[in-house]
C-alpha cells in the first residue's frame, strides 16, 4: 500500500535557538522511500532570527525532498499558539498531520511508528506516544503519569491538572480530525489550546491511542508556551465540562478531600451541582465529623453547609480532589479497598 503524504506542524515565536536541533530531528526519520514529507511552520512575528534559520532551512530540505513551507505573522505582534497551529495547517496538504514544538526532538523513528499506527486505526483517534522529559527529573509526577497510564483509562482519565492523557507534542491525525473540530482556539497567551481541542474531539465521540514507546524528547523550560497558561483557566474549562458530561448525569455525590482544593471545588460548583454534594470525605482525624460552611467575603453571607465523613462512611459516586502519588500510596491503597469503578463511581478532579 502506498504512503499518504503526511505533514510535520511547527508553530514557532523566537525559536532560533531550537531550530536547528528540531529540524536536524525531522531530518533523520526513518521513513519509506515512497513517503512525502513536509514541514509547514507558522512564524509567529518572532523578533530573534527565527526568519534567518528559516530561509537556511529552506535550502537544507530541499536538498533531502523534504518541503518546507512558511506562513509569517507580520503583523508584528504574535498571535499565540493555537493561531500558529491553525495558520501551519492552513499552508499544509498532507493527509496525515504530526504536530512537533520547535523546542522538542522527534527520535528518528516517530513519523514512521505513529503513521503505521494511525493506519491502522479508526481515522477519527489521535495518536499520542511516551516521550523523555529533559532535564530529567524535572517533571516527576506529570512524566510518570502520562507515560503509563493504562490505555483503557486515555477517554477516563481527563480531567486531572496534568491536562490530555497523550500530550500535545506527540500528537499525530488524520486531517479529519482537526477540520471536523475547526482547528485549535486563538484566544491567545494563556489560552490551553490543546486542553480545549482534547475536549471538543472527545465530545465529537473521538479516540485516542498511546504508542507505547519513547518517540519524543520533550523539553523543559522556563520559556514554554505551557508557563503562559493560567492555573485558574485550566481549572474553568475542567470545571465546565466535569459539571456538563458528569455531574449533570449524578443526582448526587461526594467530594473527596475536605481540605484546600475539595473546598475550592464545592465553591466552585454551580449552585445546581452544589445541591447535590451530600458531604466532603477525608482520612483527616481533624476534619471528619466537623461540618463544611463556606463564606463569601465579598457578599459576607454563608453558603450552603456540608458534613465531613471519613471516606468508609461516605457514599459513591466520588468527586476526587487528591493528587495521585503523593502520599506514598496511602490514598491509593484506601481508595482500592472500596472497589470502585473509575468513570462509574468515581472521577478525578485533582
Amino acid at each position: 500500500m502506498s504512503s499518504e503524504p503526511q505533514s510535520v506542524i511547527v508553530p514557532i515565536f523566537n525559536g532560533s535557538s531550537w531550530i536547528d536541533q528540531c529540524f536536524n530531528s525531522i531530518l533523520q526519520q526513518e521513513l519509506r522511500e515512497d513517503v512525502f514529507l513536509e514541514v509547514c511552520v507558522c512564524n509567529d512575528a518572532s523578533d530573534d532570527g527565527t526568519v534567518l534559520f528559516l530561509h537556511k532551512w529552506v535550502h537544507i530540505f530541499n536538498q533531502k525532498k523534504i518541503k518546507l513551507k512558511v506562513f509569517n505573522n507580520e503583523s508584528g505582534t504574535p498571535k499565540g499558539v493555537g493561531y500558529s497551529k491553525n495558520r501551519a495547517v492552513g499552508i499544509s496538504n498532507g493527509a496525515y498531520l504530526c504536530f512537533q514544538d520547535i523546542d522538542d526532538v522527534m527520535l528518528p523513528n516517530r513519523i514512521r511508528e505513529q503513521y503505521e499506527k494511525a493506519r491502522s486505526l479508526p481515522r477519527d483517534t489521535i495518536v499520542g506516544s511516551q516521550f523523555k522529559r529533559v532535564p530529567e527529573n524535572s517533571t516527576n509526577r506529570y512524566t510518570q503519569w502520562a507515560n503509563s497510564l493504562p490505555d483503557e483509562k486515555l477517554h477516563i482519565q481527563i480531567y486531572t491538572s496534568h491536562g490530555p492523557t497523550v500530550i500535545m507534542p506527540t500528537w499525530f491525525c488524520h486531517r479529519s480530525v482537526f477540520e471536523r473540530i475547526g482547528g485549535f482556539s486563538e484566544q491567545g497567551k494563556g489560552t490551553p489550546e490543546d486542553l480545549i481541542f482534547f475536549y471538543k474531539h472527545l465530545d465529537l465521540g473521538g479516540k485516542v491511542y498511546r504508542v507505547n514507546q519513547c518517540l519524543l524528547i520533550y523539553t523543559y523550560h522556563p520559556s514554554a508556551t505551557t508557563f503562559s497558561v493560567m492555573e485558574a483557566t485550566i481549572w474553568k474549562i475542567r470545571l465546565e465540562r466535569l459539571e456538563h458530561v458528569v455531574l449533570h448525569n449524578w443526582p448526587k455525590f461526594t467530594i473527596w478531600n475536605a481540605g484546600k482544593q475539595g473546598r475550592k471545588l464545592y465553591n466552585s460548583l454551580s449552585v445546581e451541582s452544589q445541591k447535590k454534594v451530600t458531604a466532603l470525605c477525608d482520612v483527616d482525624k481533624k476534619k471528619v465529623g466537623k461540618i463544611y460552611t463556606p463564606f463569601n467575603s465579598d457578599t459576607r453571607k454563608s453558603g450552603r453547609s456540608v458534613d465531613i465523613l471519613h471516606f468508609k462512611d461516605a457514599e459513591p459516586p466520588f468527586v476526587i480532589c487528591v493528587k495521585i502519588n503523593l502520599t506514598n500510596g496511602e490514598f491509593e491503597n484506601n481508595l482500592s479497598s472500596l472497589h470502585l469503578i473509575e468513570n462509574i463511581d468515581y472521577v478525578l478532579f485533582s
